[in-house]
């Protein structure tokens, strides 16, 4: 399975604007389905690579990162978890998925600065697993998959089953507190003010 994105963009991550004008109960509803989508690629029965064919911040790093393989443009483009940024902290879930894939002391650097990074530089930490020209993004990840299902079925599937049981665990345990924390964090003034300041921001650049 592909997780792909227009030309240039992977994914601009969660949308702000709609965000913030949500209310109480959409956004308690918003936390979970996002959860349960980040969970769903971690537990996929088949194996998904994720080709990012441009800018993938926040959302679209996150959703990234619970994949089995990264394929990324080379080019003037950007990933990373850049919550910190713009005023949310990093939820706990996505940090264990982020110290999995770079390890402990670089997912600490990279989540508590809240760094964008160039391919080369997401490529040396092992953020991706792989750079390609834009225009072969999509075509190398699709050849990623095939080679996986080219293997005998069983043994793969069972050795990655096996291979991403620390991964699935994240999203087996009891993630309630976790969500009514964020959900929490989300409404308080310390991280709306610092959203709504962004979304003035990105209003100017487009007015």
């Amino acid at each position: 399975m592909i997780l792909s994105g227009a030309p240039g963009k992977f994914s601009a991550g969660l949308d702000i604007p709609v965000l913030l004008g949500l209310d109480r109960p959409a956004i308690a509803e918003f936390w979970p389905n996002f959860y349960g989508l980040a969970g769903d690629i971690a537990a996929s029965a088949v194996p998904i690579a994720a080709a990012i064919t441009g800018y993938s911040p926040a959302g679209g790093a996150v959703l990234a990162t619970f994949c089995d393989w990264r394929v990324m443009a080379e080019g003037d483009f950007k990933i990373g978890l850049n919550e910190v940024q713009v005023g949310i902290p990093l939820p706990p879930v996505i940090l264990q998925g982020l110290r999995r894939l770079v390890g402990p002391r670089q997912a600490e650097r990279l989540a508590v600065r809240g760094e964008m990074l160039s391919p080369q530089e997401a490529m040396r930490v092992g953020f991706v697993d792989e750079l390609a020209p834009p225009e072969k993004v999509v075509d190398r990840a699709v050849e990623y998959c095939q080679r996986l299902l080219a293997l005998p079925a069983e043994a793969m599937t069972s050795t990655r089953r096996l291979a991403r049981a620390d991964l699935i665990a994240i999203f087996e345990a009891d993630l309630k507190p976790e969500l009514e924390r964020v959900i929490e964090i989300w409404w308080s003034p310390s991280t709306q003010a610092p959203l709504r300041a962004l979304v003035e921001r990105l209003g100017k650049k487009t007015g």
